[in-house]
């Protein structure tokens, strides 16, 4: 059975002639509107208990009117929405915060609204404090506030009893680096517990990090729902059509969707990752010395030329990229017909797992200006501890540990 289930949802907003006409239609006597503008439409989507679900999209897409629909602040022109279980929202900054009442007595009114009673808020009202930190602003008026305060008090309220559903907008990215760590910290530990996390955000790494799933919108519809990699890439890929460069979607032998977008003036041809012995290895010890080798091919005569390439772990995050602009190795004026071949060598220091490589063929610093080929999971490697002391992590750091019998401080 879905915790969540969304179907056929849709908002337009309406503007008509007169007023009169705008209460007749609330009281169902059908009126035409003078104009209307649908900012989503046909929206269908089930999410289930304990699944993570990030929602991407351009400014503009639909995904915060989506959210206020769903937490039911926002009705919806149609469609339904049938939540199984209790949610809690942090939305629009300050949303439901009254600025001339005090932190504290807008923690009561919030908490209220959430269905629970005085007692209840007594009791988690130390916590809920203590969590926002904000010290003596608490018993200070809300408009006195900073933004990052606001959002402190509005987490810790919404988080101070565990939710079957937990949605989150972008809220989160204007407290500090302090506060979104420890807001990340009790989102993992809720679902640790069983809750399901509904969460907007423009942070790639954020929603990698959190989710299972990923929701891309477009104008108004789902145009991709799947793991969070694919969706992503996918997503760049929308961006690059929208500059005029051709989008490929190709599933390689893995299973996986591989998406490669550019204007195709030059291309990778080929690339291969060789070992300290000069083989062409998919498998590498932990702290190895490799090599990647990245051929390119001109096919039309360009102002220049710029390789960037980034490694990323198994849930797509980027662990480490560059470009040739960055390390001032720019080709200038190579012409069409003309090959090249890149060799970066690095030590694999890696925790265990499975990576990937992308690469980027452009012009400048980034790919916004002239994106002539770029390509996600354009090869895949394992890392493997042959020979290195047990550690966790996504990097070996070979650390150097000196233990003394007495400090060198008092």
């Amino acid at each position: 059975m879905s915790l969540l289930s969304v179907q056929n949802l849709g908002k337009a907003f309406r503007s008509y002639h007169s007023e009169w006409k705008r209460f007749a239609r609330w009281f169902g006597i059908s009126t035409k509107a003078s104009e209307e503008h649908w900012v989503l439409r046909n929206i269908s989507f089930e999410i289930f208990p304990g699944e993570a679900i990030g929602i991407i999209g351009q400014n503009g897409a639909g995904k915060s009117t989506l959210l206020k629909m769903i937490t039911g602040t926002l009705q919806s022109t149609e469609g339904t929405v049938r939540v199984n279980g209790r949610i809690a929202a942090i939305l629009e900054l300050g949303m439901g915060f009254n600025p001339e009442l005090t932190g504290r007595q807008n923690v009561f009114h919030a908490a209220g609204l959430m269905g629970f009673n005085a007692k209840e808020i007594q009791q988690a009202m130390p916590g809920i404090e203590a969590f926002a930190e904000i010290g003596e602003y608490f018993d200070e008026p809300v408009r006195v506030y900073s933004s990052g305060m606001q959002v402190r008090v509005a987490f810790a309220v919404a988080t101070a009893y565990r939710p079957e559903i937990l949605i989150v907008d972008e809220a989160l990215s204007v407290g500090d680096a302090y506060f979104q760590h420890k807001s990340f910290d009790r989102i993992r530990e809720f679902q640790e517990q069983g809750t399901t996390l509904l969460i907007v955000s423009h942070d790639r790494g954020a929603i990698q990090s959190l989710c299972d799933r990923v929701i891309l919108l477009e104008n108004g519809a789902v145009i991709k729902d799947g793991e969070p990699e694919e969706v992503f890439d996918f997503y760049n890929a929308i961006i690059a059509e929208k500059e005029n460069n051709r989008v490929e979607i190709t599933q390689l032998d893995n299973g996986k969707m591989q998406t490669s977008s550019g204007t195709g003036e030059a291309k990778v041809k080929e690339i291969v990752l060789f070992n300290s012995k000069g083989e062409v290895v998919e498998f590498i010890g932990v702290g190895e010395q490799i090599e990647l080798h990245i051929k390119v091919k001109v096919y039309q005569t360009i102002e220049s030329l710029v390789l960037g390439y980034g490694i990323k772990d198994r849930l797509g995050q980027l662990i480490y990229g560059t470009n040739t602009w960055h390390t001032k190795q720019v080709i200038n004026h190579p012409q069409a017909g003309e090959e090249y071949q890149f060799v970066i060598a690095f030590p694999a220091n890696f925790g265990v797992g499975s990576y990937s490589v992308e690469t980027a063929l452009h012009d400048r610093d980034t790919h916004i200006t002239n994106n002539y080929e770029w390509r996600n999971l354009a090869l895949v490697f394992n890392i493997i501890n042959i020979d290195k002391n047990q550690f966790a992590g996504c990097n070996w750091m070979n650390p150097n540990i000196m233990v003394k019998i007495k400090p060198d401080y008092p």
